[in-house]
């Protein structure tokens, strides 16, 4: 993921109001991202218990959604949609979106279960354990990089679709 700055990340967000604007605090660390390691940015807002944003790269450039959690039953255990990892060192949490523009003002919103502190990119770069003999773990971890920058893309883009 190319670096990103404040001005850039605020002006980014589809769904958010200015109020969620103001408000929004950069996550802890930002001025020591490894951006290099990231496939996209996403951190829980340390003021609301509740809500996090995303930051993903599109074929327009960067798109942000605020998100929301949903309450959930925590002894249940579930697969990040995201990296699909099926062995998480961390939770994974139901996250809701509203969408942008006029489906958002009227209610609409889209869910997905996302790594509960966004550790998608960290997850995706283990080496997979191996499968079968000439098994390639370098080109298996390529491909869950790659899927899991599909597959955010697919959920911001969603966001950002009417309906």
């Amino acid at each position: 993921m190319l670096p990103l700055n404040d001005p850039t990340i605020r002006a980014s967000f589809v769904n958010a109001t200015r109020k969620e604007l103001s408000d929004l605090t950069l996550p802890a660390g930002f001025a020591e991202l490894n951006w290099e390691r990231l496939d996209y940015l996403g951190w829980r807002d340390p003021k609301y218990a509740k809500r996090a944003y995303i930051v993903v790269p599109t074929d327009d450039g960067v798109a942000g959604v605020v998100l929301k959690q949903a309450d959930a039953d925590p002894r249940k255990r579930a697969q990040c949609s995201w990296c699909q990892d099926i062995t998480l060192p961390n939770d994974v949490v139901f996250y809701g979106a509203r969408r942008a523009g006029h489906g958002g003002r009227n209610g609409n919103t889209l869910g997905t279960l996302v790594c509960e502190n966004f550790e998608c990119s960290t997850n995706v770069r283990k080496l997979p354990p191996v499968a079968y003999l000439g098994f390639d773990q370098e080109a298996a971890r390529d491909e869950r990089m790659l899927g899991l920058r599909v597959r955010a893309a697919a959920f911001v883009t969603a966001v950002m679709t009417e309906g």
